[in-house]
């Protein structure tokens, strides 16, 4: 009787783990977004900041994807997220650890910044973030192409030589 009862438990297990819907992060590629990556790739750089962090991700209309990301305190952090040319709204919400809101930011397309939305932030303590992007497409509900990075700024470098230059 025992055994019988323990094979049903495992097959109920198994039945239900595997009948779960999973939302697994897919890049996705888009060449209007590339050349923008790229582009800020450069520009960033030039700012003296660090690519610690990209991905592109396929996303659903109206629907967040989270990105969770551990920062440190007092570290000057910049963060991207592009979305897909033919949506009407970009939005990105991040949160601290305590799960309270830190960052809102909206774009609407017809916005100076359009698809992209970038912001600066300087933690207050060494803890995980998490940045949920989200953008609304009226065409396409699935395959919308996104960008996430995350940069950080090199700030003892640029110590480093004002320090040198002031002797």
């Amino acid at each position: 009787m025992k055994a019988l009862f323990l094979a049903i438990f495992i097959l109920a297990m198994h039945i239900s783990g595997t009948s779960q819907n999973v939302i697994k992060q897919q890049s996705c590629s888009d060449t209007f977004i590339n050349a923008q990556v790229d582009s800020l790739k450069v520009v960033f750089e030039k700012a003296n900041f660090t690519l610690l962090r990209e991905a592109s991700i396929t996303m659903e209309s109206d629907f967040e994807m989270p990105v969770v990301m551990p920062l440190t305190e007092g570290s000057w952090y910049q963060f991207v997220f592009i979305g897909d040319n033919t949506s009407r709204l970009y939005e990105v919400r991040m949160y601290d650890w305590s799960e309270q809101m830190v960052i809102f930011r909206q774009n609407r397309w017809a916005d100076v910044d359009g698809n992209i939305i970038a912001y600066s932030y300087i933690p207050k303590r060494s803890e995980f973030h998490m940045m949920k992007p989200v953008q609304i497409n009226k065409k396409k509900k699935k395959g919308l192409c996104g960008y996430v990075m995350l940069f950080r700024k090199n700030v003892a470098e640029e110590n480093r030589g004002k320090v040198i230059s002031d002797q």
